[in-house]
């Protein structure tokens, strides 16, 4: 076998923090609903990272089983609609993540997207790239069925990507005492 690195290497991994089974549920569903089917691929998710280097894997992983023993399920809450300009998300509150984020962005400083590098605004996209007359109109239609409500994180689950949907890499349930 040759010195180079396996392609799959390369390829940039995605971060996101683990919704609770009945809001994944209820969100991939209004995914499937008003997402441009076309390029509705993935499930409900909460991205933290979106392209951290492929080559660093072993260590992401190694980061994330570390917070995942250390922390226990982290308070969130749903907080309404959030509008993207081009699409609609539900707006997620959860200063704990923000704070996880945070100390794993500060490991992989150097090493971050731009995107990567600014704290993220934590949502869930249910439309995208759609007209902005769109987005409104699911806006004014979803209004008031989102109720406010708290939750808890359950974990962390590392994807691949290669263009496509996301391969799962694994994931890391929290299961510590920490608050984070």
């Amino acid at each position: 076998m040759s010195g180079q690195a396996h392609p799959r290497d390369d390829a940039p991994l995605i971060l996101t923090a683990q919704l609770p089974e009945h809001l994944h549920a209820r969100f991939t569903a209004l995914r499937t609903a008003h997402f441009p089917p076309e390029r509705n691929y993935l499930e409900a998710h909460v991205t933290l990272f979106h392209a951290l280097p492929g080559m660093c894997e072993d260590e992401v992983v190694s980061a994330c089983k570390a917070a995942a023993s250390e922390f226990a399920p982290v308070a969130a809450e749903v907080a309404g609609i959030m509008p993207l300009g081009g699409g609609t998300a539900i707006r997620l509150r959860s200063e704990g993540m923000l704070r996880l984020r945070d100390e794993l962005a500060d490991r992989f400083r150097g090493l971050l997207t731009g995107q990567d590098q600014h704290r993220p605004r934590l949502h869930v996209t249910i439309q995208n790239k759609v007209l902005a007359r769109e987005a409104k109109a699911l806006q004014e239609e979803l209004e008031g069925t989102i109720p406010d409500q708290p939750f808890t994180f359950r974990g962390l689950e590392l994807f691949r990507y290669r263009g496509g949907p996301w391969e799962p890499v694994r994931q890391f349930t929290f299961r510590g005492r920490a608050t984070a």
